[in-house]
């Protein structure tokens, strides 16, 4: 099974030369997107059902703003759009799906701002996110977190960590809370097969940064440790454009 996430940054204009042929190629089993910036009315037909595809959408009240999206091969069930906080779930950032084997949780975690202004606002919905994985390993199921964290674990998750100890993604608050999850019996799959630094899924749009691998590692799979017989890789598809972010791809064994 092939799970794939993507900050996709607009995915109207990511779709058509970059999104579709790397779907074709890829061929996951699942995709979750963030950052759709568009609600599901927007969208043709090709995109809402690119290759036969399922869609689901959660979409902000804010046009153009966030937005989280997941296609499927198979059409799921159970759909949980949000958290069922109303000050979280005006923004579109988390869609829930059910599958027979596990509980996929597709998240475009808040930016702390430059200012740090929406710090308190991205630790409670980091908050809420670990609750709810909680009750569901509480209950016996095994969950898979993926999407854009905006967050920078550790220092070998970004290029420059001694210049940005002061900067929103990488901030003393969001990396402890970033522990408290691991704490909790969760493990971030891409560490299972890779410890070096390097490795990295957002670089900035200034001329040559991405040339220069000069970026932050902000896209996550997360899985419950129970799940971590099934882990086969994860991986970094850094030479697909389109947005500031790189797609990730999970593999698991069936």
């Amino acid at each position: 099974m092939k799970i794939a996430s993507w900050n996709v940054n607009g995915v109207r204009a990511v779709f058509r030369v970059h999104f579709y042929p790397w779907l074709k190629e890829v061929n996951p089993d699942f995709i979750c997107i963030q950052e759709t910036k568009a609600r599901p009315e927007q969208l043709e037909e090709t995109l809402l059902h690119p290759l036969g595809y399922y869609s689901y959408w959660h979409s902000a009240q804010k046009a153009g703003y966030s937005g989280v999206g997941i296609y499927s091969k198979k059409e799921i069930l159970t759909v949980q759009v949000g958290l069922g906080v109303p000050e979280i779930d005006a923004e579109g950032r988390v869609l829930i799906a059910e599958t027979p084997q596990f509980i996929l949780v597709n998240a475009y975690f808040p930016n702390s701002q430059r200012d740090h202004a929406r710090l308190g606002y991205k630790l409670e919905f980091c908050e809420k996110i670990l609750e709810y994985c909680n009750r569901v390993t509480a209950q016996g199921r095994d969950v898979v977190i993926c999407g854009d964290f905006n967050i920078a674990h550790r220092a070998i998750d970004l290029k420059n960590p001694k210049s940005n100890e002061n900067n929103a993604g990488f901030l003393p608050e969001e990396r402890s809370w970033f522990n408290q999850l691991m704490q909790q019996g969760y493990i971030d799959a891409f560490r299972e097969f890779e410890s070096g630094p390097g490795h990295y899924t957002w670089w900035s749009y200034r001329p040559g940064v991405r040339e220069k691998n000069v970026g932050w590692r902000l896209d996550y799979f997360v899985v419950n440790q129970a799940m971590t017989h099934r882990l086969v890789q994860v991986d970094h598809q850094i030479k697909v454009r389109g947005s500031d972010h790189c797609p990730i791809l999970l593999e698991l064994k069936d």
